[in-house]
């Protein structure tokens, strides 16, 4: 796993890159079964109407139908490959268990062809294996953690992204996530351990704007570029610097001000927030 640079042939070679894929297996492909065609809705909702800007394009894909909840207890799944998915930045192990039934899993980082993974709360806390919080040793790092037990992995899902299971107490599990938020989740909740693979994902560099539209980015316009009529920096005399604070287009404060709902109920699951960057700790409205 690495990346490959292109030669300057062109000004759009020049600057791009992208991964080796070396730990892919040649030749592999998706099941029927775990592989369905994805319909584009270019940011629009049933009603038409455009809820997600810069969306819209982008090549074909089929969506891969992966095993969040990871409740084939007690049956061994030999990895058979592993797969690029155009989906998600990391890649995805097709699992073959035992009694014949097919799955695609999270790769985390380590995992080889050939390799034996487990589900349940007697496997052992190997790289792949997937088990509740409370049978997972303290200080290792996680992947795919679930919030609610048996809903699934909701956290730590992108390429090169892991947290740390650094306490228990009683019912609950206490993790690190990257961002260095410390959340509370309940000791049943099940994770993966080891982290998340491909973590050179994030050095990859386009190079040229087609790229983008070729993942169904479509281009962003400055609102100071625009009308006052389409946004709230548009218009004036010549250029601008738009004369107020920046905000979105419907004139919501643009500075990282929080979104979070303030009454959330999971809210109280959160020890410690994340700091921003800008503005230091965040705080709960």
């Amino acid at each position: 796993m690495g990346i490959r640079s292109y030669n300057p042939t062109s000004p759009g070679r020049r600057g791009a890159s992208v991964s080796d894929f070396a730990e892919l297996t040649p030749g592999a492909g998706a099941p029927k079964g775990l592989r369905v065609r994805k319909h584009k809705k270019g940011g629009r909702n049933n009603q038409g109407k455009i809820t997600a800007r810069h969306r819209g394009g982008g090549h074909m894909q089929h969506y891969r139908l992966i095993d969040f909840r990871r409740n084939k207890d007690g049956v061994p799944g030999n990895v058979h490959s592993i797969q690029y998915d155009p989906n998600r930045t990391c890649r995805v192990a097709l699992l073959h268990y035992a009694d014949g039934e097919k799955r695609f899993i999270l790769a985390p980082e380590g995992l080889v062809v050939g390799a034996t993974l487990m589900s349940g709360e007697s496997s052992p806390p190997e790289v792949g294996n997937c088990l509740p919080m409370s049978a997972i040793p303290l200080g290792m790092q996680i992947h795919n953690i679930e919030l609610q037990a048996g809903r699934g992995g909701r956290l730590c899902r992108s390429a090169g992204s892991s947290a740390v299971l650094v306490a228990r107490e009683a019912q609950w599990a206490q993790i690190t996530l990257p961002s260095g938020e410390i959340r509370r989740v309940p000791a049943a909740c099940r994770a993966t351990i080891g982290s998340i693979g491909n973590s050179e994902h994030m050095n990859v560099r386009l190079g040229k704007a087609g790229r983008s539209r070729w993942m169904g980015i479509r281009p962003h316009v400055r609102g100071t570029a625009m009308n006052p009529v389409d946004h709230p920096h548009g218009g004036g005399e010549g250029r601008t610097k738009g004369g107020r604070h920046p905000v979105s287009p419907t004139g919501k404060s643009a500075k990282g001000g929080g979104t979070r709902k303030p009454r959330k109920a999971s809210s109280t699951a959160i020890i410690r927030r994340r700091k921003s960057r800008r503005y230091g700790q965040l705080k709960l409205r």
